[in-house]
């Protein structure tokens, strides 16, 4: 058993240290499994499995788990996007994700989970429909770790937390002032954060759900060029979210959350140090970011060995029509999403899941300066296998 935990725990770690993310609620995942993402990220209340170490901790002791319960498994999101009717490329993303949970007692619950929370970022080799020159490339992949541990007050409630461990990548390039090419190339830093959560039966059909993940403070993204360092903060946002879970009958789980996204607090306007270094970047990067509100529903039922789920999640995008132009790199405006689950058990340990969400397709047009027009959408596969004992 041993020697099985470690070996997944490892493949777990170099899979995910592989590759970064892309996420659909701003640049932010709207699940990070297969099992998470059938319910369309309405997890909150009731956990689905191990990875809600990274959505809430305190679902741990919920998993129904003799001694540990494992899931491993992987993402592929396809985006295909456009500025000005012109196609970026690199349309195919890798997103893995591992996670363990422990019972080590009654009441305490430990486990650690990893994998891509966040990112975004395009590769359009001009911007500027029907010809210009104008390339826009750029990257952001944030990848947390987190280690965790839940506590079984009693029967109803139980309280849970994990520090969150964060590695943001960032690369752009972009026309800058005076129709300067601006070239900041990858970037890594580490970041700190915590995930507070609790979970509460209110009776043997309903359950609710709290968590809070305050802002996770990153170092300064620091691009060394022949003029000396240019450097902006640019870190993680904070974000509360609710849920109630509702079991009306054996077999059948409906799940409702609410979630808040802080984004105006990082993401609104940004100051550039020392931005001289560089000719056409700007002080101020002004993307002007709003805060986020998301709804998800969704509704699971098991059919003996397997289970079937839908989901739909919405969430208005942050970027307005008045920040189109401060935003054609990012291009985080997905608000829509309706996604499929099915998940079948192969023995009383192991069991596997597969999800499909599509993202409805989105374009905003800038209602300040130059009219140019964003649009995307989204298709995400997700696989796991779990193994529970």
């Amino acid at each position: 058993m041993q020697k099985q935990i470690v070996a997944a725990a490892v493949s777990a770690a170099l899979l995910a240290l592989s590759s970064g993310a892309h996420a659909t609620n701003g640049d932010q995942m709207i699940a990070t499994t297969a099992a998470q993402a059938g319910m369309g990220g309405a997890t909150v209340a009731q956990a689905q499995d191990a990875a809600t170490i990274l959505v809430n901790p305190a679902g741990m002791a919920d998993l129904g788990m003799k001694d540990v319960r494992m899931d491993l498994g992987f993402g592929l999101l396809n985006p295909p996007r456009e500025i000005n009717g012109q196609e970026s490329d690199s349309n195919w993303y890798l997103m893995p994700t591992g996670a363990a949970a422990f019972n080590v007692n009654d009441r305490l619950f430990l486990g650690m989970a990893l994998g891509g929370i966040a990112g975004m970022g395009v590769n359009v080799p001009d911007m500027v429909a029907g010809g210009g020159a104008q390339p826009i490339v750029t990257t952001k992949q944030v990848f947390r770790f987190a280690p965790a541990a839940a506590f079984k007050v009693n029967d109803a409630l139980a309280l849970g937390a994990s520090l969150n461990i964060v590695n943001q990548s960032l690369s752009m390039s972009f026309v800058g002032g005076g129709g300067t090419q601006v070239n900041l190339p990858q970037n890594q830093q580490f970041g700190f954060g915590a995930t507070l959560g609790a979970t509460y039966k209110i009776n043997p059909a309903l359950q609710a759900g709290l968590t809070y993940t305050t802002k996770t403070g990153i170092s300064d993204m620091t691009f060394n060029t022949t003029a000396g360092k240019v450097s902006f903060d640019m870190d993680m946002p904070a974000s509360l979210a609710a849920g109630l879970a509702f079991k009306p009958m054996p077999g059948l789980l409906v799940e409702f959350d609410v979630k808040r996204i802080f984004f105006n607090d990082v993401m609104d306007r940004i100051t550039v140090s020392n931005p001289g270094a560089l000719a056409g970047l700007p002080p101020v990067l002004t993307f002007g970011w709003d805060d986020q509100t998301v709804y998800a529903i969704g509704v699971k039922k098991d059919m003996g060995p397997m289970s079937v789920s839908l989901g739909f999640n919405y969430g208005k995008s942050p970027i307005g029509t008045e920040d189109v132009n401060a935003n054609l790199g990012s291009m985080a405006i997905m608000e829509k999403h309706l996604s499929f689950g099915l998940s079948r058990k192969f023995s009383d340990k192991v069991s596997g899941s597969f999800a499909y969400t599509h993202a409805f397709e989105n374009d905003l047009t800038a209602s300040v300066g130059p009219a140019n027009t964003i649009k995307m959408d989204q298709n995400q596969y997700n696989f796991n296998i779990s193994y529970k004992f």
